[in-house]
This record gives structure tokens, sequence and C-alpha cells, in this order.
């Protein structure tokens, strides 16, 4: 499922450099933060710091490994990127200019589906009004094997018997 793209008020890269400059001790915006940024943007995927390294390498990008990791700490701090604990590893996902959703999550093979539910959303409302409580954003993911892993492994099962 492919979600639409919400409509924001500047680029992902104006947003950026805007956070750098408001901070106690204002940051400049270095090529390197600019390429990766820039690079991020331009598709919408799930990823993790290693293989955000050696996309942007194989695409011709030269990064550092520490500044790849201090960028995407800042992203998520801008409220740019979201931080996804799948398994062992860290992925991030587009924040900014996305609408909220939720995740199903493959423990098997490792596929990511992205869905929304206003049911869950009429959910969260609910709790957040019953509670007085003001929601500054959610997470929600459901762990377990999807249908072709599913599929395979019955499979190999009924092979078993024969």
């Amino acid at each position: 499922m492919q979600l639409p793209a919400v409509e924001v008020s500047q680029s992902p890269e104006n947003k950026f450099r805007e956070y750098l400059a408001s901070r106690p001790r204002p940051q400049r915006f270095t090529d390197q933060q600019r390429d990766m940024v820039r690079y991020i943007f331009a598709q919408h995927n799930h990823f993790d710091a290693e293989q955000l390294i050696d996309d942007m390498k194989r695409a011709g990008f030269p990064v550092s490994r520490a500044t790849v990791y201090r960028t995407l700490a800042k992203l998520v701090d801008a409220g740019l990127l979201r931080r996804l604990e799948l398994g062992p590893r860290m992925f991030y996902e587009h924040d900014y200019g996305y609408p909220q959703h939720e995740h199903v999550y493959c423990q098997q093979c490792g596929k990511v589906i992205e869905f929304q539910s206003p049911a869950i959303e009429a959910a969260i409302r609910e709790v957040c009004l019953e509670h007085n409580f003001q929601a500054s954003g959610h997470s929600f993911l459901i762990r377990g094997i999807c249908n072709e892993c599913n599929r395979a492994r019955v499979t190999k099962r009924r092979l078993d018997l024969v």
C-alpha cells in the first residue's frame, strides 16, 4: 500500500537547516548532511544506518559512519525521521511529509508493510481524551509471519510428511 504524501510548508532540507540553526548552540549544515537529507527523502523506504552508508557510497556520496549516525539522531530529533525498532536493528523512515501510519513486520523475511487504520486512530483519540492526554505521536507495530513465509513453512511441513 502506497500512502499519500502530506503537504508540508518547507522542504526537508530547509526544515533540517532551520532545526540546526535553532539549537542552543547553532550548528552548521554540512555538505554531507545536505547529501544525506536529499538522498533519504528522494525515495521512501525503511532503512538502517549501515544500509544507508552502503547505498550512499554506492551512489557516489562520500559519507563517514560517524556523521551518518550523528545526523540520523538529529533528523529524528528534528521530527524528519521516525526510529523503528525491528528485531535487533534500528530502522528509520520518513516522518515529515508522511501521514501517521502503522506497521506489520515479518520476523522471518524482514518485510515491513505500512497501513492506516481509522479504528486505531479513533481508539488512540478516545484513550487520550479519557485521560486528558495530549499525544504528540505514537508507534504501533505488529510482529509475526507474512503470508509468503507462512506458505513456505506449510509447504515444507507437507514435504516432511512424504
